[in-house]
């Protein structure tokens, strides 16, 4: 059944190396055939990374560590909107709608993941870290999936009275 309320949150422990249950939940997205010291890896590589980086940043609103990048990120690419299909009278309208804060995390989740995936060539932990680096900077293929939506709502928004 759809939409039952699992006990996952109360499960869920902290990661072992920045004790944050947000990058615990991510690193259970970025797994893949339950392997998760490959997933812990890569993206405690990509945070090393990050950390580099940030040593070279000479702006100073420039976040210190590599966990404010990856919360920023997160934060920068969580939408506030989507649109849903509703049948109305015959015809199907998309409506916008609000996004509840767990779909906003795990859509955040979603196409950072997606967006790293999807370039070829590198190691996973730079794309990784390049793609989480672009989205706390407001940039990104993550930031512009983001910005489709909330277009797409924009241009629906004449239809936000069929929402429920």
């Amino acid at each position: 059944m759809a939409g039952r309320i699992t006990a996952s949150e109360s499960q869920l422990r902290p990661d072992p190396r920045f004790n944050d249950k947000v990058l615990a939940k991510f690193i259970n997205c970025v797994m893949s055939d339950g392997k998760k010291a490959v997933a812990q890896r890569v993206v405690y590589d990509a945070m090393e990374i990050i950390q580099q980086k940030l040593g070279k940043e000479t702006a100073p609103e420039a976040p210190k560590q590599a966990i404010e990048v990856f919360t920023r990120a997160i934060e920068n690419v969580k939408p506030f909107v989507e649109v849903r299909s509703k049948r109305v009278g015959g015809a199907n309208y998309q409506v916008p709608m609000p996004v509840n804060r767990n779909r906003q995390q795990s859509l955040s989740f979603r196409w950072i993941i997606d967006s790293a995936r999807g370039e070829k060539g590198r190691p996973m932990a730079s794309r990784l870290a390049d793609e989480l680096y672009a989205a706390a900077k407001g940039e990104g293929k993550a930031m512009t999936v983001r910005d489709q939506i909330h277009r797409m709502a924009e241009a629906n928004k004449a239809f936000a009275h069929y929402a429920r």
